[in-house]
């Protein structure tokens, strides 16, 4: 064609538009697949992982699909699952979507050195072998075979940590876009150095600011303590809704909603269905396959940024868990063992626990019922005083506990006395303030009776030979008992040895104290305080109405808000037989101080937990006996003065409480 030719447009042909088409998906940017839709497209699970192996199919488990392609977004994800519904699977398929199709720097953390190599022998290693997709990214790399070790796998584009918070060490000097934390609830509250191992695993992230991503994956357990529980308040809680078949109401399966057959026949098993709660329909579990399907997340605080979500038992699919007469065979012989029922709640309800004996056992409920009598004063009701002391590497605190009858017990004074317990100066101060003479409401002068002194940390044997010195009236050295099960105060133990290496039955004896006992006699107490407390609010106001509550604890309201809260700071744990720090407590030298200072009540010269009436009334004779005698008044002459109270030790450091920077045991 000439080149000065006129061009003559084209009609367009009808395979323009699919021509167009076909080009814009060739220069479009490449979509990435979600996480449930590449692991339908790739995952293999290992007869080593599950009971049905073979492909992955997201539909068996349809509640799981969102929860898995939210990993691959920005920002923070709480799943609070009961066991077997998939928790862990959701990790690894969001793993080998990572390593596949999104590769990045990725570090899990487990509890534990434990659960950590079961964690990589059962779940991580078996997804890698049987998903070629998985195992092409790590044979792909440019990097030797034997660069991928049990801890740390070298992939295409990313690295796998997998890291336990045994130690502080572990969790340092790694930076990573994306962090797993499986079983958060099991981790230790806090590191050896002192940190909280959340606040330190959340900062390996903190180098991509704008497109991290961290999941925490947990089952509850206690709920004083739960980390999970605590992450799942702050997110948008969304819980699994699905329809009714009969009415179509949307709405979550609650143990609540659950019924079940009383009289069950020895040939057939027990039958368990679901009430609707909107028509009070039926719906028996074979619908349940059907109603999972078509289900969907709903957020109960959709203003939260936080995703959450939350699934119990009720939602195993059928096949892939007990079923619901199996719950609730499970749930009925729980009953009547809180250990048992404890593992129930957590485990199946994905709930956390919480025992309705300390439920009421809160520091601001306590607190409330503190009475204005000033401290360094017994009350009337006080007969004998013992003593407890917390040995710390800068201080010693003390806890004075007035005793009467029926364990009825006033505090008299909590002292912080600062100093290192290696020099004289603090013993010196304790001496001085155990010795001093206490004025009791009837005018008498008291002295504090017993006193056990801590000997754990690192101050062992100072507080020994403070105790051989015996300046103070029955020094107990004292140390807790190992056993869960040991008695408040067990028979005490010569620690002295002579030149000749054997033991000195003159030297100093350690005596054990049960802590797990002390501390239920405690929180009995106070337990029983707030019902009496909230039986006498309900009284109609009366001329027979008492003016206060009749209580077995007694409490000034000159004491300051942290000893409420270090009172309150632990909470009983049925599983492992033993009390446990709060999540976010201050330190609890005033409950351990407690328990000293009732342990002291049982030394053997006392025995106030064997007293008898007759032994309580001899002792108020004698100290009424030693009350000073009122004066006859006559005519014209002014009453006489009620005698001076002795004066009182201030609590030398209780302002600097809060802020002070955790040291000892």
């Amino acid at each position: 064609m000439h080149p000065t030719a006129e061009l003559k447009p084209i009609p367009c042909p009808r395979a323009r538009p699919e021509i167009f088409r076909r080009l814009s998906r060739a220069v479009a940017p490449r979509q990435r697949p979600t996480v449930s839709g590449w692991a339908d497209a790739n995952r293999i699970i290992s007869a080593k992982q599950g009971a049905e192996a073979g492909p992955w199919r997201t539909d068996r488990n349809p509640l799981l699909r969102e929860p898995m392609d939210s990993l691959a977004g920005r920002g923070d994800v709480a799943l609070m699952f009961t066991i077997q519904l998939g928790k862990t699977e959701v990790l690894l398929n969001d793993i080998g979507y990572t390593m596949a199709e999104d590769p990045c720097p990725i570090m899990v953390c487990l509890p534990g050195e434990v659960s950590l190599n079961k964690w990589v022998a059962q779940k991580l290693q078996p997804m890698i072998d049987e998903t070629p997709a998985v195992r092409a990214t790590l044979s792909s790399t440019a990097s030797r075979e034997s660069a991928n070790s049990r801890t740390f796998k070298d992939f295409a584009g990313g690295q796998i940590y997998i890291e336990h918070a045994g130690s502080p060490a572990r969790l340092k000097s790694t930076t990573v876009r994306k962090l797993r934390v499986d079983e958060l609830d099991e981790f230790a509250a806090n590191l050896t150095g002192g940190d909280d191992p959340v606040e330190m695993l959340n900062g390996r992230t903190s180098a991509f600011p704008g497109n991290y991503s961290r999941a925490y994956v947990s089952t509850p357990q206690l709920k004083s303590s739960s980390r999970i529980w605590y992450l799942w308040e702050q997110s948008d809680q969304r819980r699994y809704h699905v329809p009714c078949p009969h009415c179509g109401e949307m709405q979550p399966l609650a143990w609540a909603g659950l019924r079940w057959s009383t009289v069950v026949h020895r040939d057939l098993p027990r039958r368990a269905w679901y009430v609707c709660r909107e028509c009070g329909g039926e719906i028996e579990e074979y619908a349940k396959t059907g109603m999972m399907a078509a289900g969907q997340w709903v957020a109960g605080n959709p203003d939260s940024r936080m995703k959450g979500y939350t699934a119990n038992c009720l939602y195993y699919p059928l096949g892939l868990g007990p079923r619901w007469a199996d719950l609730v065979e499970m749930w009925l012989n729980a009953q009547g063992d809180n250990a048992r029922l404890k593992t129930f709640i957590n485990d199946r309800l994905a709930e956390p626990w919480e025992d309705k004996s300390t439920a009421s056992v809160r520091a601001n409920l306590v607190q409330e019922r503190a009475v204005a009598y000033p401290l360094r004063t017994a009350p009337h009701g006080v007969i004998r005083i013992t003593a407890g002391v917390d040995t710390q590497d800068d201080r010693l605190e003390v806890h004075i506990i007035g005793w009467g009858r029926g364990r009825r017990w006033w505090v008299i004074d909590y002292v912080v006395l600062p100093g290192d317990p290696a020099l004289p100066d603090v013993w010196a101060a304790l001496t001085d303030l155990l010795n001093r003479p206490i004025g009791h409401a009837s005018g008498a002068l008291m002295q504090v009776e017993a006193t056990s002194i801590d000997t754990q940390g690192h101050r062992t044997e100072h507080v020994k030979n403070y105790v051989r010195a015996r300046r103070i009236r029955r020094p107990m050295a004292s140390a807790g008992a190992k056993a869960n099960t040991a008695p408040v105060l067990s028979r005490a133990k010569l620690q002295d040895v002579t030149w000749q290496g054997k033991t000195d039955k003159r030297g100093i004896h350690v005596y054990q104290l049960g802590t797990v006992d002390a501390k239920h006699v405690l929180y009995a107490q106070l337990a029983a305080d707030h019902d009496a407390h909230q039986a006498w609010l309900a009284l109609p106001d009366s001329d027979d109405k008492p003016a206060q509550p009749e209580q077995q604890c007694h409490f000034s309201a000159d004491l300051p808000d942290e000893y409420f809260t270090g009172l309150i700071s632990e909470v009983y744990n049925p599983t492992r037989a033993r009390f446990e720090k709060r999540r976010g407590s201050v330190r609890n030298e005033p409950l351990d101080t407690w328990v000293h200072a009732y342990a002291a009540t049982h030394h053997p010269e006392l025995r106030l937990h064997r007293a008898r009436v007759a032994d309580w009334d001899a002792w108020e004779a004698a100290l009424l006996g030693r009350a000073p005698k009122p004066v006859t008044e006559q005519a014209g002459q002014p009453p006489a003065p009620a005698p001076a109270p002795a004066e009182p030790v201030k609590p030398t450091v209780w302002h600097n409480y809060r802020n002070r920077t955790p040291r000892g045991h």
